[in-house]
């Protein structure tokens, strides 16, 4: 650990900058997809793998990196995982063909794994005091709550004034940077593995099965959730997994402890993300939609329309977040941030056609800042309170997977009941912004019940000690 005190908050914002840069590339892409489909002439089709490529290699190994991180050492991952993205960035905003580009976004999503399942390890290790840990997360939780609005915001920036290959491009100095800091400033790994070796065969099923589960996932609205494609890809998926828990269950040094999920904590912090990550994404990318195709703002309006969300985020990630959780604990402050952000979406809801920002827009965004802002650190304080040093990458992958999965099938099925009730509508003789607003307000309906469903699970089950030490795990 680190003695001397600002060096420690340096590493704390070295990190987070190399995780602002892995969450940003989940959204800033977007604004851009209508100008790489122009410059590089790609299909409707075959533009879907610009998102997906990225998806894919991120979802897929974010379990495998954080245990990796804690086998070999988390500064050691963080690194390489930053070399992988930097480069593949690189290779991005070089790219002058569809398949260069395609293979540059899985090598990035393949780094942006690695960074972010053990980034918040790091953090851990750095912060063992209840307090400063508590504001630390606040921060981190800060840049993976806001760092999805502010890239379409830079996205539709750099598109509008340079070109789409700056969105890629403006990562290689920030990449470097953090580089350098990172050597200089992040102690130096002393691994938690007791001479474990890497469960190859777990790692293996594991990968497959998140892989496959992914692409299902993001390839069910275009397919259709009943295909026979889609069902066959979720089968295997699911039997991959399947394999892959029995083969953890009897391996000496398994990949994934299954003795974690018998913590409360872990579990139903898990559980609360993948609700709120599917509720989250539904105000995310559905707002946008309905700000863009309801009301007709253009992208760099759009993200502007997020800031407030951003600014009050940050007010609370950034400093009165951890004075709550410090006076409440984790139970109080996850419930009412989680039922703030129900309400916001349920704002959203009841939205017209020809809605105004100042009364149907800004009251939801404010909602949600606040809802955010709050709930956010206490549940990620929560799911790594009961993993201990020895499991801590592995738990931050988990928790990163359940937000990743969470957010991907939800907006999959929530982009689907939208569809579904704009189909309807216009079947009905509605015009099409009718028919569009009254399928979004749908979803933000639902996006609003899981939210709620995650703040009685969360508030209810979740334990609220701060700092009680995880218990050690079973032998196998």
């Amino acid at each position: 650990m680190f003695d001397d005190v600002r060096k420690r908050w340096w590493a704390l914002y070295v990190l987070c900058s190399g995780v602002l840069m892995i969450v940003l590339d989940t959204t800033i892409v977007n604004v851009a997809l209508p100008s790489i489909r122009e410059d590089l002439e790609f299909t409707e089709t075959s533009l879907v793998w610009v998102v997906n490529a990225y998806m894919l290699t991120f979802g897929g190994f974010l379990l495998l990196g954080g245990r990796l991180g804690d086998l070999f050492g988390h500064r050691k991952l963080f690194l390489v995982g930053l070399i992988a993205f930097t480069v593949a960035s690189l290779g991005c905003g070089l790219a002058q063909t569809q398949f260069m580009l395609i293979v540059a976004r899985a090598l990035q999503g393949l780094g942006g794994a690695v960074v972010t399942a053990v980034a918040l390890s790091l953090i851990m290790d750095l912060f063992t005091e209840t307090g400063e840990r508590a504001k630390a997360m606040g921060i981190y939780g800060f840049v993976c709550s806001a760092g999805g609005s502010i890239g379409v915001l830079l996205g539709g920036f750099l598109t509008t004034t340079l070109n789409w290959h700056w969105i890629f491009l403006v990562n290689l100095p920030i990449g470097l940077a953090v580089y350098v800091a990172s050597t200089k400033l992040l102690p130096k790994d002393v691994p938690h593995s007791g001479g474990a070796k890497l469960d190859v065969a777990g790692a293996i099923t594991v990968t497959a099965s998140m892989m496959l589960a992914v692409y299902a996932i993001v390839n069910g609205e275009i397919l259709g959730w009943s295909s026979t494609a889609v069902l066959v890809m979720l089968g295997i998926a699911a039997a991959l997994l399947l394999a892959f828990l029995v083969i953890e269950s009897k391996v000496s040094h398994p990949l994934m402890p299954l003795g974690l999920f018998k913590r409360r904590n872990i579990a139903v912090a898990n559980v609360v993300g993948v609700l709120w990550a599917a509720a989250m994404f539904a105000w995310f990318f559905i707002s946008a939609l309905y700000l863009q195709l309801v009301l007709g703002y253009d992208a760099l309006r759009v993200g502007l329309c997020f800031l407030p969300a951003n600014l009050i985020m940050a007010a609370f990630s950034l400093g009165l977040s951890a004075k709550i959780v410090m006076k409440f604990g984790f139970r109080v402050p996850l419930f009412g941030g989680l039922i703030v952000a129900a309400a916001g979406l349920a704002w959203f809801a009841r939205a017209p056609v020809d809605g105004h920002f100042w009364f149907d827009v800004l009251p939801g965004m404010t909602l949600l800042g606040i809802g955010a802002g709050v709930a956010f650190n206490p549940l990620l304080l929560g799911a790594m309170s009961d993993a201990g040093t020895e499991n801590s990458g592995l738990a931050s992958g988990i928790m990163n997977t359940a937000f990743m999965m969470g957010g991907s099938l939800g907006l999959a099925i929530l982009a689907s009941v939208a569809a579904s009730r704009t189909e309807s509508l216009h079947a009905a003789g509605a015009t099409t912004q009718v028919a569009l607003n009254g399928g979004y307000q749908l979803a933000f309906v639902c996006g609003a019940l899981a939210a709620t469903a995650a703040a009685l699970l969360g508030g209810g089950l979740l334990r609220t000690r701060m700092d009680a030490a995880a218990p050690p795990m079973a032998p196998h």
